[in-house]
């Protein structure tokens, strides 16, 4: 997409604004890193003292504490630890499909105490220091580990005390159905270059809210007569500015300063609520110390990485982790993150607190923050009640989420920091923190993917364990890890494929990380593309290439650690330093094959798949009547057939005849549409006839629609409350197998010549 004048003068703006210069965190980053490559340097040198100190930790390491010592038992019972968890957590499972206080907290507890003693372990026993190079990859492949586990283990500690809401709306809104709370509520939609026809289904879905006492903005911030044009036609304020400074936390503060709502609603261009939003949310602002509520992110399209691997109706959208299991633990703990569109925000708070901030790519989060550090509560409401449009290509999705990496990891450079910030308890920082490094666990992915590679070409054994000793620490903490993940997140993700999520982007993750503890402010807000559409497959190279090296060299890896274990096998038997060399070259090849699976997978999703239509269809029925116009136009009496629809959208309908046609439909031009249920009537010209299930059927589109029969439309298609149903994600050994079947059977090359069917996006 080009840069527009109203872009390029943002980025010179930006640009001239946040010149670099280092800060704390950036000096402390970089001290970090020069301190340890002159460590590793006297190390390899041959410093005596380094050496002394490493050769000492070692002997350590050889060493261990009599309470780390593996069992003198039989093989079979050092299994017993991984069964008896493994029962208890399934039977759990079985009997409890959806998580309780209780037994979610004794699952957590279990994996708590797993991993503090998988630690101890890891730390007094496995490190490998018997020269420079071994070391350097032992305590790298261990600190990288220690950092993915402080992040999973604050996640479970903040599980203990999750939240759900549902029930408190249930009370709270009672007073606003029966009209006793009913407080002003401005509705802002910021737009900046979204196409016009997504922005009048997401007006027309502000206006269908059941709540009178309310009023629609819609904030364009790049001054377009068509959006003006819009808002007069469908009879919604229209603001603009002058300038565009701050993206859209300074559209949303030039908005404060022209409305006077008591209440704040804010939805992205393309996000259009259910009638009931306002109903379900405006209640808790009874409560004086509520200042915000955030609802989840829905979507009716298909996210690109299931698209594009065809699982659109399998697996669950990308965001649907954050909502179902992040948002609650951090609501819990008081830190709940505002997510830029579907919440209520209160104007007396967001006024005392400055608005929204401009600091940051992510004015939401840092608005969220300075909110709760002035006393105020943010609570998180798990109810899908809006939805919008998910990244279309991987491209969009990518550019998506380095603006979240970078815009959150400024939190380090700004007043506004989560960790230094007046007002904030210990329990929110905690949480706070674990959202900051999660995004550093992209770096020792990386590391993950790189370490079979050591093992192969530089004959390096970074974990000094043997088989006995695997078993015992780490087969337990693995694999009730792997059968609890699923269900403690609400079956929102397996952990493979979280694997696969999480892969796709790591490495222009992992730089955006690094640019931004570098230099912070060198790039501005970029909005992610919407209402895009394309009739072929188009591989991005730009975020393959890395893929693609890494895949050439984990197959090479593969290859060659399997040759040396072959060869190893043979003289293994009575030298113990053979055993231990072949244990690790056996370790190696298990690590490349599941590497090379995973690699495999992402670079068939970096295929975008041929995405036609610019509207949605849905898998609606709905009961219809045709009546066939003659050649004036004129209804014929008499010829009426009826049938249900199987898809429907904005701008046409496919239905299943329930009788057989009395006139060739082949020889009509146009009829009449009329659904039933909804008293709306379109007309339509067939487009296509055929037959599904021994029903015929017939394809229509809506050649005009007015602006009340497009109103009925979105309401029928994207407004009924409860219409957005939250899937379950396959289990561990099914997602697996599905990745084996996508490998050997790709999208690309086996899938059939794409039509409008392909994307049915959702069941009623």
């Amino acid at each position: 997409m080009k840069l527009t004048h109203l872009d390029k003068k943002r980025k010179n703006y930006l640009a001239h604004k946040y010149s670099f210069k280092p800060r704390k965190a950036t000096l402390v980053l970089l001290l970090t890193f020069i301190l340890s490559a002159v460590v590793v340097f006297a190390w390899f040198s041959g410093e005596n003292r380094i050496n002394a100190i490493f050769a000492e930790i070692n002997l350590l390491q050889e060493n261990p504490p009599l309470w780390l010592e593996v069992p003198m038992v039989a093989g079979k019972y050092l299994l017993v630890p991984t069964v008896v968890l493994l029962l208890i957590v399934l039977g759990i499972k079985q009997i409890y499909p959806q998580p309780r206080v209780w037994n979610r907290r004794l699952v957590i507890g279990i994996l708590l105490v797993l991993a503090v003693r998988y630690i101890f372990w890891r730390s007094l026993s496995t490190l490998n220091l018997v020269d420079p190079l071994n070391g350097v990859f032992s305590l790298g492949l261990f600190f990288l580990e220690i950092l993915v586990l402080t992040s999973t283990s604050i996640q479970l500690f903040l599980m203990l005390n999750s939240k759900d809401r549902r029930r408190e709306a249930d009370l709270n809104s009672i007073a606003v159905t029966e009209g006793k709370f009913t407080p002003s509520v401005d509705i802002f939609i910021p737009t900046y270059n979204e196409p016009t026809f997504i922005l009048r289904r997401t007006i027309i879905g502000c206006q269908s809210l059941d709540y009178a006492n309310k009023t629609i903005y819609l904030l364009d911030d790049t001054r377009r007569p068509q959006m003006k044009a819009l808002a007069t036609e469908l009879g919604c304020e229209y603001i603009v500015r002058p300038d565009n400074r701050h993206a859209k936390a300074g559209n949303l503060n030039h908005a404060l300063t022209k409305t006077n709502g008591e209440l704040i609603v804010v939805f992205d261009a393309d996000f259009i609520p259910t009638t009931n939003f306002l109903q379900r949310t405006v209640g808790f602002f009874q409560d004086e110390k509520i200042a915000l509520v955030q609802t989840p992110q829905s979507f009716y399209n298909a996210d690109p990485i299931a698209y594009n691997l065809g699982l659109e109706n399998v697996v669950t959208p990308d965001e649907e982790i954050f909502y179902r299991q992040i948002q609650p633990i951090k609501d819990g703990a008081g830190s709940v993150v505002c997510a830029g569109t579907s919440f209520v925000i209160r104007r007396s708070a967001l006024q005392e607190t400055g608005g929204f901030v401009t600091e940051s790519l992510s004015e939401d989060y840092f608005t969220g923050i300075n909110l709760s550090a002035r006393g105020y509560r943010l609570i998180y409401l798990n109810e899908k009640l809006s939805a919008g449009l998910a990244a279309e290509n991987i491209a969009a999705h990518a550019t998506q989420r380095i603006r979240w990496a970078r815009g959150t990891l400024q939190a380090f450079f700004i007043k506004s920091n989560p960790l230094t910030i007046r007002g904030l308890k210990p329990i929110q920082r905690i949480a706070h923190f674990e959202g900051l490094l999660n995004w550093f666990a992209v770096i020792s992915r990386i590391g993950f993917l790189m370490m079979p590679l050591a093992y192969s070409f530089l004959g390096v054994i970074p974990i000094k364990a043997s088989l006995e000793e695997i078993v015992y620490y780490f087969l337990p903490f693995y694999l009730v890890q792997l059968t609890a993940f699923s269900w403690l997140n609400h079956r929102s993700r397996s952990a493979i494929l979280s694997e696969i999520y999480s892969l796709v982007l790591v490495f222009p993750l992992a730089l955006t990380v690094i640019q931004v503890m570098l230099n912070p402010f060198s790039k501005g807000f970029k909005v992610t593309p919407k209402g895009t559409a394309n009739n072929r497959y188009i591989f991005n190279w730009g975020l393959a290439c890395p893929l693609i090296v890494l895949l050439i060299a984990t197959a090479i890896s593969l290859w060659r650690n399997l040759g040396m274990c072959l060869s190893l096998l043979w003289q293994s038997s009575n030298t113990p330093e053979l055993v231990q060399h072949f244990e690790g070259l056996n370790l190696g090849w298990i690590w490349s094959g599941y590497n090379l699976l995973l690699l495999s997978i992402s670079l068939l999703i970096l295929w975008d798949a041929p995405k036609p239509d610019l509207y949605e269809w849905f898998d609606l029925r709905r009961v219809v009547r045709l009546s066939f116009k003659n050649q004036n136009q004129q209804t014929q009496k008499g010829q009426d057939i009826w049938g249900v629809t199987t898809m429907i959208s904005e701008v046409g309908a496919e239905i299943a005849l329930t009788q057989k046609p009395p006139i060739d439909l082949a020889q009509v031009e146009s009829m009449n549409l009329e659904i039933a249920e909804e008293n709306l009537q379109l007309d339509s010209q067939i487009i296509q006839t055929g037959s599904r299930d021994e029903f015929p059927t017939v394809r229509v589109k809506f050649p005009l629609v007015s602006v009340e029969q497009h109103r009925s439309l979105v309401k029928m298609l994207f407004c009924r409350p409860g219409q957005w149903k939250g899937r379950c994600t396959p289990g561990e050994w099914e997602s697996l197998l599905i990745l084996f079947k996508i490998l050997i059977k790709p999208r690309i090359l086996f899938q059939r010549r794409l039509d409008v069917s392909a994307t049915v996006v959702s069941k009623t």
